[in-house]
């Protein structure tokens, strides 16, 4: 089980996991995973957070609103993002390799 996967279980009314999530979407998992990561990153930032992610991910923001939307809207995203963001640097990335690291046994 993914970190989103467990984070997608404590939100009520979300998919279960990032593969049914992506099926309810109709994308690739590998691509849900990246778009929650790039959603909780751009809702910290500065302009629409929908905007920002379809820039990084090259997503439709139809299929991005979607996902905000499946997920619980954009409330949940604050969530994602300080569950993810483990340093606060308002980057969630750099710690989602550290946890995968740690799964992996690399230091």
């Amino acid at each position: 089980m993914s970190i989103l996967d467990g984070i997608l279980k404590n939100i009520g009314g979300a998919p279960d996991d990032v593969v049914n999530l992506a099926a309810k979407i109709g994308i690739d998992p590998a691509m849900a995973e990246k778009a929650i990561a790039a959603l909780g990153q751009t809702h910290q930032m500065d302009g629409d957070t929908v905007t920002l992610a379809a820039e990084k991910t090259g997503l439709s923001p139809d299929i991005l609103n979607q996902i905000v939307g499946a997920i619980g809207g954009e409330g949940s995203l604050t969530n994602f993002a300080s569950i993810l963001d483990r340093d606060g640097d308002g980057n969630p990335i750099n710690d989602i390799m550290d946890m995968a690291k740690g799964l992996f046994g690399k230091s």
